[in-house]
């Protein structure tokens, strides 16, 4: 079985702006590379990793790629690219599908001032380009109501692979309302059959980002287990916002306790083998990651 963290950030402010990035992220708000986050994942199981975009600007996306040329153990990079600029997003596709690694597309939509602007048709017209491309796109969302947009992109661009970062950051340690409006929205996203889901950054949505258990975790995650089922859930470790929220090894942990009740084959699936699929990762790739971790 290969274990595949299926959402890794690498970031370097002398490469590109993060104006998300400042003193309150601290001691993250510097650069944080690959080789910073390997004895993280050599502590555990995984053997590669999805890079994924963590800003909107093409200096991110070239800093993933120079890093996955260089570290084996990368097998995937989710880009940027100007998704409302007709021109500049055929072009930049073009010039990133030469590169291997390169499996799909990533917005910081949640940053965005228009918060309708993913389902803006000027927008809709590069998703239907990813979809033609082959490429997926990662949802993400700073609040489980963001989520009542995925079934409408997914009425949309059947064709288009699509999945939901960090289970739609769940509600963990509210109360049973917003429980439950989170689950009704993710099971609406869920009826979409090319709708996947990341079992990452499952961390408290109130007070300390670290103030969460494998208990108050759990409903959440079988939630999502029951809803998608393993064939469409992957494992992802966050990293380095893991080290803000108790820390990497503690979030591994977690999500091994949360597997373990899983068949060898489920349990298969959610580590590694949906991401496999999903991302259509080159095999040559995965094989180069195995090697590295040997």
């Amino acid at each position: 079985m290969i274990v595949i963290d299926a959402h890794l950030h690498v970031w370097d402010p002398a490469r590109a702006d993060y104006d998300w990035l400042g003193p309150a992220m601290a001691p993250i708000n510097r650069a944080m590379r690959f080789t910073d986050a390997r004895p993280a994942l050599k502590a555990t199981e995984v053997t590669a990793s999805v890079l994924v975009q963590a800003a909107d600007n093409d200096a991110d996306t070239d800093h993933m790629l120079a890093t996955a040329a260089t570290h084996p153990e990368v097998v995937a990079v989710v880009a940027w690219v100007p998704l409302d600029d007709p021109g500049r997003a055929r072009s930049r596709l073009a010039q990133l599908r030469c590169d291997p690694h390169m499996v799909g597309v990533r917005a910081l939509i949640h940053e965005k001032p228009d918060p309708e602007w993913i389902v803006r048709p000027h927008v809709g017209k590069r998703l239907a380009l990813l979809a033609a491309r082959d490429l997926t796109f990662d949802y993400v969302t700073a609040s489980p109501g963001a989520l009542r947009q995925v079934p409408e992109l997914a009425a949309r661009h059947p064709e288009l692979r699509l999945v939901i970062d960090h289970l739609g950051k769940p509600p963990i340690g509210g109360d049973r309302e917003e429980h439950a409006r989170w689950r009704k929205l993710l099971t609406a996203a869920a009826h979409h059959p090319q709708v996947h889901a990341k079992v990452s950054g499952l961390y408290s949505a109130r007070g300390p980002l670290d103030s969460w258990t494998t208990d108050t975790v759990r409903p959440f995650f079988e939630d999502a287990l029951e809803l998608f089922g393993p064939h469409r859930l992957m494992y992802g470790g966050d990293w380095p916002i893991s080290l803000l929220a108790g820390g990497h090894r503690r979030t591994w942990e977690t999500c091994a306790e949360l597997l373990a009740g899983l068949g060898p084959d489920d349990r298969a699936a959610v580590l590694g083998g949906t991401a496999a699929r999903f991302y259509r990762i080159d095999p040559t790739l995965l094989n180069a990651a195995r090697d590295a971790t040997v």
